[in-house]
């Protein structure tokens, strides 16, 4: 299975216009454009995934302008997107069709294809403190890494394909539930990464 995009080319930078965040506060936030091919037979629905593995795991350090955020430090995941059930028809997603703008308190019913399902990524967890901004964050938000961090951050794309229509997961599900419930069920999967940062050394 291939897996492309019209928004980016795989390893090269993600455009302002898909991230959530840019030099001036919130961004864009539209997906990119997404594509796929050489679907394996069986093939009766694909899962969506978009992981951060560059996050710093140290969040005091996060935005603040008399420190950096060292390169060497252990880093996390952060999911930016989880979607299921998309039919087994599909072979591309369009640029802004799932998210068009940064929604405060996040989007409770993002668009996608018919019969899809999003969960929720980790913007959830990371603004659950804040009160003007806390809320459960459904469907893709993209990149707004630290400006203040040493590492350019990557954005991988995964989409894979499954044996079943429906996955059995339900109501604010996570990437790791996607994961759980995949095990046995991935006939193939493909996958792409752009990279962005908000520190003006690595722009």
């Amino acid at each position: 299975m291939k897996l492309d995009s019209q928004s980016f080319h795989n390893t090269q930078p993600i455009p302002a216009e898909f991230a959530a965040g840019d030099a001036n506060g919130f961004a864009g936030n539209r997906n990119p454009q997404l594509a796929w091919s050489d679907v394996p037979e069986g093939t009766r629905s694909f899962a969506l995934l978009c992981v951060d593995p560059d996050v710093p795991t140290v969040p005091e350090l996060v935005g603040r302008d008399d420190v950096s955020i060292p390169l060497d430090q252990v880093r996390g995941d952060f999911v930016h997107w989880v979607m299921v059930d998309i039919p087994a028809d599909v072979r591309a997603i369009d640029a802004g069709s799932c998210s068009d703008g940064f929604t405060a308190h996040g989007k409770t019913t993002p668009a996608g294809p018919a019969g899809a399902r999003q969960g929720i990524n980790d913007y959830t967890g990371w603004f659950a403190g804040d009160a003007q901004m806390a809320g459960t964050y459904f469907g893709y938000d993209g990149p707004y890494p630290p400006f203040n961090d040493e590492r350019l951050h990557r954005y991988f794309f995964r989409v894979f394909a499954l044996d079943v229509e429906t996955l059995p997961v339900e109501g604010a599900f996570t990437a790791a539930d996607v994961y759980r419930v995949m095990q046995g069920h991935v006939l193939a999967e493909a996958a792409i990464h752009g990279t962005y940062t908000l520190n003006p050394a690595l722009a």
